[in-house]
């Protein structure tokens, strides 16, 4: 039976994930420091803990910043003692979403070193994802932490084209040029696992 679902996209600024819901007709709301790309009324701009303790959240899906948490910055740490304050601050944030009351949870970032791990206080990650797992011919492994909600099945997997690409084409999103955002771009969720989270656990 479909049930109209109250449901929070938390650190989103594209609307990807919060319209994928909205179009099976779900009252989702993203919530991002960021105006919305797509200027949506559906978008509250502004600090996420202004509104993450309405008691009438259904589901939070929620996409913390990864920049001090990501294995792949974890060299960093080591030649800049300032990122550890940042690294603590940042797992603090993880964490709240973790922490949430609300019946079903599911928080995203990439794979995290085992600095990150451990402020967490070792809480493993549900399942790693692929883009190709989704239709997209890319690979960006993508940790999800669920609490109520089952793991996330593949819909379109394209992996034996992928592999048919280049390194560099199927690492699209780790080789993109630098500029002013690409950070941004590298943290969109890809449309196809936005739609699925939206068939599977809407």
């Amino acid at each position: 039976m479909y049930v109209k679902q109250n449901i929070l996209v938390a650190c989103e600024f594209s609307g990807t994930v919060r319209e994928a819901f909205r179009a099976k007709g779900h009252n989702a709301v993203s919530c991002d420091l960021l105006d919305s790309d797509d200027n949506s009324p559906y978008h509250y701009k502004g600090d996420v803990r202004d509104v993450l303790y309405d008691t009438s959240w259904d589901m939070v899906i929620a996409h913390p910043p990864c920049t001090y948490l990501t294995n792949a910055g974890v060299s960093w740490l080591h030649r800049d003692p300032s990122r550890w304050d940042k690294l603590r601050e940042g797992a603090k944030f993880f964490s709240l979403f973790l922490d949430l009351e609300i019946p079903r949870i599911c928080v995203e970032n990439p794979i995290m070193h085992k600095y990150a791990k451990e402020l967490i206080g070792f809480r493993h990650q549900s399942q790693t994802i692929q883009p190709w797992m989704f239709g997209h011919k890319e690979q960006k492994a993508t940790c999800l932490w669920l609490r109520g909600l089952p793991l996330l099945q593949e819909t379109d997997n394209v992996k034996e084209d992928m592999l048919k690409l280049t390194k560099a084409e199927r690492n699209r999103i780790h080789y993109l040029s630098p500029s002013k955002d690409r950070w941004k771009k590298r943290s969109m969720t890809y449309q196809g696992i936005a739609d699925a989270m939206a068939e599977q656990w809407g």
